[in-house]
């Protein structure tokens, strides 16, 4: 989708109005940060509407649950996958976990590789071609990408070996550098040279080809598919406005503003 229109799409749901809760209250949500964009723009909607204020902390699913995990506060809780919200959930800190929205993966490019949804996994297994991903269970991202070498195991023996001994894990790890505030970290990652192409995420991969036109998204052709599910909860004990937050996420203007981001409904 363009920016136009997810300009668009976001103006009307600051128009649209959410449903009243007692104004002045502030609470903390700690998001996957492939939900930076979206939640950023529906934070500011529900503020105005509600007087009530989101803090937002974004970073890597798992590495935020550890967070909560070690104590640090946060109400509500919306990562890039279900396992972490729920061993949440195990432990007594939310009493339910909800599914509110689905992602998928791509291949984001440089402007001069040729590669296809066809070519995929030959340009993947290529030993002259940099594989970017994120960091397997710090981020679900590296864990999808994972899933994905497992279905080319299947495809072509060998694979799955030849991937992981390749993939340079560039983000998402208790080690990596916080992402740019400004810029996708992916669309940077090539553009220096650390990765010919970056396995993540299509809505990450979109909003990095927005920001440099030249950057190429390519689909994976559908024997190598993964589908990533996005689970919220809020804690049992959560500030005011943070239930409603939630609510509103999941109803009909959160989803509109999720779908001009390229997020499918749950």
């Amino acid at each position: 989708m363009t920016t136009v229109r997810v300009a668009y799409v976001v103006a009307s749901v600051l128009l649209s109005g959410v449903a009243m809760v007692a104004a002045g209250a502030e609470f903390s949500v700690f998001a996957a940060g492939s939900l930076r964009a979206p939640l950023a723009d529906l934070a500011q909607a529900y503020e105005r509407d509600s007087g009530n204020k989101a803090r937002l902390t974004f970073g890597a699913s798992g590495l935020l649950r550890d967070r909560i995990s070690g104590g640090e506060r946060a109400d509500v809780f919306a990562s890039a996958n279900m396992e972490h919200p729920q061993s949440l959930a195990e432990a007594g800190w939310t009493a339910h976990v909800e599914r509110f929205a689905r992602n998928s993966m791509c291949l984001l490019t440089g402007a001069r590789s040729h590669v296809t949804t066809a070519s995929a996994l030959d340009a993947m297994i290529d030993p002259a071609v940099k594989l970017g991903t994120s960091t397997p269970k710090a981020d679900p991202s590296g864990d999808y990408a994972w899933e994905v070498f497992h279905k080319a195991e299947a495809l072509r023996p060998g694979a799955f070996a030849t991937l992981t001994v390749k993939a340079r894990q560039l983000t998402g790890g208790p080690q990596s550098p916080p992402p740019p505030a400004t810029r996708s970290a992916y669309g940077a990652f090539i553009a220096a040279g650390d990765a010919d192409m970056f396995l993540t995420y299509c809505t990450n991969a979109e909003l990095a080809r927005q920001e440099n036109p030249q950057l190429r998204v390519v689909r994976l052709p559908a024997d190598l598919v993964v589908a990533a599910d996005y689970g919220i909860a809020t804690r049992k004990d959560a500030a005011t406005g943070a239930t409603a937050f939630v609510d509103y996420l999941r109803g009909p203007a959160g989803r509109r503003v999720f779908a001009a981001y390229g997020f499918d409904p749950p």
